[in-house]
C-alpha cells in the first residue's frame, strides 16, 4: 500500500503519475465531483502533504469515513500554463468504517503564513489537500459572489497588517504586493452561504480541505458559518457643475446593452445572455449620474455595447444603448444628455464576442459645446491597439468661459492574462504589460500634442493598472514628469475603485497637466460603494459596475 504522502510528495508533479496505487485515509471533505482523503493518525511534519483529492463523480462517501482507495494517479492541468494538481482517479474503494480517528486541522493564523510569495507557495503546496481551519475573528475583504467564494484578512487578536486598511475594513496592499494571496474558501452548500459586504466579520471558525482551483488556493467548506454583517452605503460626490468649471464623471458600464440576447445568436449562451434593462442596471447607472455625481457636465463611459449586445450580427451602432441610459437620467429629472462615440469596426475592439465594446461620452449641451471635428480615436492602425479598445478623444468648450478642454477616454489592455503567483512558470508575469505600455506611449504623446497647441486635457477611463505601475509612469512622462495623476492627491486609504480577490486597488485614474495641478485647478473624488457590495451566492449580479465611480472638477477660470 502506498501512503498518501508518497503520492502527493513534495513536488508539483507526483512521482507516481500514471500508476495505479492503493492508499488509506479519512474523508475530510466532499465536493461536486469528488472528495478529499487524508491520513488521520500521522502528524504533519511541515514538508509534504498528507491529503489528496480523489476524483469520483459517480460515488460519494460520508465525511469522516475511513476508506482504502485504489486508483490511478494523475496530474490535472486546468489550462496550458496551469500548475498541476495531483489527483487519484477512483477505481475501487473499501469502506473500513463510517467514521474514524479525527483529523486535526492545520490552523491559519497571521504568523503561520509567510508574506514572501515563494515561501508562501511552497507552504501551501505542502498543505494541498489537507484539512485547514480559519478561526473566528477574521474580516471579509472581498464581497460575496455568485460562486460562493469568500476572502479573509487574518485579523484575530486585532489588526496586524502593514497594508493600508479602509474605513470599511477593506485592504489595500502596498506597491509591489498587488498579487499577494489572502486565505479564502468556497462553500459547496449555498443554503449555508451569506450575501455579505466588505468589512463583515467571521464569528465562527471554518474548516475544510485546502484545494487548488482557479489558479489559487482556497478551502472547500460544506458546514455553515456565522458572520457579523457590515453595511456599506454608496458615497455622494461633493463636486457639482459650476460656471467656468467642468465636471467629468467616469463609469465602467460592465458590458451594458439594451437587449436580452437570442440564444441562437451568441457565442456562449451560458455567459452571453443577460437582461441589463430588466435587472435595473440602466436605472442604477442613471441614479449614480444624477444622485451620486450631481449631474456632471460630461460622463466618460467604458464597456458600452452595441444595440444587440453579444449577438453575433453586423450591428455596431450603440444608439439604443445610449438612449436607454439618457432616458433613465431624464426620469430622475437629470439633464437631457447627448452622446458621442466612434463605433468600432465589426469585431475589432476585443471584449465580449459580438458586443463591439467601445468608449463613449454623454454630455450636457446646456453646459458644454462639442466640436464634432475633434472627435477621433487613437491608434486605429497600430499593432498595440489590435483587438483592443481604442482611446476616444473629444474636445469640449465650457459654455460660460469659452475654454476648451480635450477629454481622453481610455480602456487599456486587460490584466486578465497575468499569471498567478502560484504558476509553475513565469509566476506573476503580466503578459499584456508591454502592450499596455505601448498604448500608454500613444496616449501620452496625444496629451503633449494637445498642450503644444494650447489645449488643456483630462485623461480618464479604465487603465487596468495601478498608481505605481510602469503604465502610469509612462502616461505621466515619469512620476515627476509633465502630467499629474489626481489619484495621488487622495489619502492612501481612499485610492481604490476595484476589488480583486480581496485586494482593493485603483485602476481608474484622472490625469491632467502638471501646470493645472500645480495651480490647484483640479479636484478629484472616488465615489465608493460598488466594489464593496456582495451579491448572493448562486445569483447573477445586477451591480451596475464592477468599479467605483470617479469624478473630477476642473477650474477653467
Amino acid at each position: 500500500m502506498i501512503s498518501i504522502r508518497d503520492i502527493q510528495g513534495e513536488t508539483l508533479v507526483s512521482p507516481y503519475t500514471g500508476q495505479t496505487v492503493t492508499t488509506r485515509g479519512a474523508v475530510t471533505g466532499v465536493v461536486r465531483r469528488g472528495f478529499f482523503l487524508q491520513t488521520s493518525a500521522k502528524k504533519w511534519d511541515g514538508i509534504g502533504s498528507d491529503g489528496i483529492y480523489v476524483f469520483s463523480p459517480k460515488w460519494m462517501p460520508e465525511e469522516g469515513a475511513i476508506l482504502t482507495i485504489t486508483g490511478q494517479v494523475r496530474d490535472f492541468y486546468k489550462h496550458d500554463t496551469a500548475r498541476p494538481v495531483t489527483q487519484l482517479h477512483l477505481d475501487s474503494v473499501e469502506v473500513s468504517r463510517s467514521s474514524g480517528a479525527r483529523v486535526e486541522p492545520i490552523v491559519f493564523k497571521q504568523d503561520f503564513l509567510p508574506k514572501d510569495s515563494e515561501k508562501l507557495a511552497n507552504l501551501l503546496n505542502s498543505l494541498e489537500g489537507m484539512l485547514v481551519r480559519i478561526p473566528a475573528g477574521q474580516t471579509f475583504i472581498a464581497p460575496s459572489n455568485k460562486h460562493g467564494d469568500y476572502v479573509l484578512a487574518l485579523d484575530e487578536g486585532g489588526l496586524d497588517y502593514s497594508e493600508i486598511r479602509t474605513e470599511f475594513g477593506g485592504l489595500l496592499p502596498k506597491a509591489g504586493q498587488e498579487q499577494r494571496w489572502f486565505p479564502g474558501f468556497r462553500t459547496s452548500n449555498y443554503n449555508h452561504a451569506h450575501r455579505l459586504n466588505v468589512g463583515a466579520k467571521l464569528t465562527s471558525s471554518i474548516t475544510g480541505p485546502l484545494n487548488y482551483r482557479a489558479d489559487s488556493y482556497q478551502l472547500s467548506v460544506s458546514q455553515p458559518f456565522e458572520i457579523e454583517p457590515a453595511f456599506v452605503t454608496h458615497d455622494q460626490s461633493s463636486l457639482s457643475p459650476q460656471a467656468h468649471h467642468l465636471t467629468v464623471m467616469t463609469l465602467n458600464c460592465f458590458n451594458l446593452d439594451p437587449v436580452i440576447e437570442r440564444e441562437s445568436k451568441v457565442n456562449n449562451p451560458r455567459i452571453d445572455i443577460d437582461d441589463d434593462w430588466g435587472d435595473g442596471r440602466f436605472h442604477t447607472l442613471a441614479q449614480a449620474i444624477v444622485l451620486q455625481a450631481n449631474n456632471p457636465d460630461i460622463v466618460a463611459l467604458q464597456e458600452i455595447q452595441d444595440n444587440d449586445g453579444a449577438e453575433l450580427t453586423e450591428e455596431t451602432d450603440a444608439s439604443v444603448t445610449y438612449e436607454h441610459l439618457i432616458a433613465c437620467v431624464k426620469e430622475l429629472n437629470g439633464p437631457s444628455y447627448e452622446w458621442v462615440d466612434v463605433a468600432p469596426e465589426l469585431g475589432q475592439d476585443g471584449g465580449q464576442p459580438g458586443g463591439n465594446i467601445r468608449n463613449g461620452f454623454l454630455y450636457n449641451p446646456d453646459r458644454v459645446f462639442l466640436d464634432q471635428q475633434s472627435v477621433r480615436v487613437l491608434g486605429k492602425e497600430l499593432e498595440c491597439f489590435e483587438s483592443s479598445r481604442k482611446p476616444l478623444v473629444v474636445e469640449f468648450n465650457e459654455i460660460d468661459s469659452g475654454q476648451r478642454v480635450a477629454v481622453i477616454n481610455v480602456h487599456l489592455a486587460s490584466k486578465r492574462h497575468q499569471e498567478s503567483i502560484f504558476a509553475p512558470e513565469n509566476a506573476g508575469i503580466d503578459g499584456k504589460l508591454e502592450v499596455r505600455l505601448a498604448q500608454a506611449r500613444i496616449v501620452f504623446d496625444e496629451t503633449q500634442e494637445l498642450l503644444s497647441r494650447g489645449v488643456e486635457f483630462y485623461l480618464t477611463g479604465d487603465f487596468n493598472d495601478t498608481e505605481h505601475s510602469e503604465t502610469l509612469e509612462v502616461l505621466l512622462g515619469g512620476f515627476d514628469g509633465q502630467n499629474h495623476n489626481l489619484v495621488m492627491d487622495l489619502p492612501e486609504n481612499q485610492r481604490y475603485d476595484y476589488n480583486h480577490r480581496g485586494k482593493l486597488q485603483v485602476l481608474m485614474h484622472g490625469i491632467v497637466s502638471k501646470k493645472m495641478a500645480l495651480a490647484g485647478k483640479a479636484e478629484y473624488e472616488i465615489i465608493h460603494g460598488n466594489e464593496l457590495l456582495g451579491v448572493g451566492p448562486g445569483e447573477q449580479s445586477n451591480k451596475p459596475s464592477d468599479h467605483a465611480y470617479v469624478i473630477a472638477k476642473l477650474d477653467l477660470a
